[in-house]
């Protein structure tokens, strides 16, 4: 389980002891910190001493330089499960918006289908929000989503969801360093390389959660590149494929 914090310092023991619950006894979690001034890294170090107490390596913490997007955190995670040799890699927001109970069906779903990867979806039926959520936000979504698959055909309704869990033969076929996006847009990306390499994206239904504590880390460059990526892709798909002898 690879998850990315950035001042989760409230949210992520909380976080930690629900994974840890779950009957997945070969569960490892990933936490990537983008040095949080709030103390988040320290926490999870903290966390992490106390699971790999019996020598087992229950939870890796990695400490990155400063704050350089989610995507760039959800890459670097991604890259330290394929290094270690996981069969399933799976990644989720810190906040608790994302049910970790999901995640066993999800896993079960990615075994009994043979999909890329599985999506925890707001979008398909079954799937909510929060009542928290406003019009304008749920207006926001809704139009993102819309955005995405008009211009790239992902045929997937909660493109822009950051719960999933992937093979991780899928991943490794991915160039995680290379990748174009390093904000939100990385879960458009990921999806998009996705289909590109023929494989396909299975969305599950899931509640989607406001937030407890803290504030969304979107920003107006954040924002910027969810406009522009999916033109970006489309363009360079084009162009590689007329170079395809």
């Amino acid at each position: 389980m690879v998850i990315p914090t950035y001042n989760e310092a409230d949210t992520l023991p909380v976080l930690v002891k629900h994974l840890f619950a779950l009957p997945l006894p070969g569960l490892t979690v990933i936490v990537a910190d983008d040095n949080s001034p709030d103390g988040t890294g320290a926490i999870a170090d903290d966390l992490a001493a106390a699971e790999n107490r019996q020598g087992q390596d229950r939870m890796v913490v990695l400490h990155r330089p400063g704050k350089a997007g989610i995507g760039r955190a959800h890459a670097a995670g991604m890259i330290a499960a394929l290094e270690r040799g996981f069969d399933y890699v799976a990644q989720m927001d810190a906040d608790l918006s994302h049910p970790p109970e999901a995640i066993p069906g999800m896993l079960g779903t990615l075994l009994s289908l043979g999909a890329g990867v599985v999506i925890g979806s707001r979008y398909v039926n079954g799937g909510s929000l929060s009542s928290d959520w406003g019009r304008d936000r749920r207006l926001l979504s809704a139009f993102a989503n819309f955005y995405v698959n008009a211009i790239l055909a992902l045929r997937i309704r909660d493109a822009t969801a950051g719960f999933k869990v992937w093979r991780a033969d899928v991943l490794a076929q991915i160039d995680l360093d290379g990748l174009r996006s390093g904000g939100y847009s990385f879960q458009v990306e990921m999806n998009y390389r996705c289909a590109d390499l023929g494989y396909v994206a299975v969305e599950v239904p899931i509640h989607f959660e406001e937030r407890l504590t803290g504030t969304s880390k979107m920003g107006l460059a954040d924002k910027w590149e969810s406009m522009t990526l999916p033109f970006v892709l489309r363009r360079h798909n084009r162009r590689r494929r007329s170079h395809t002898p």
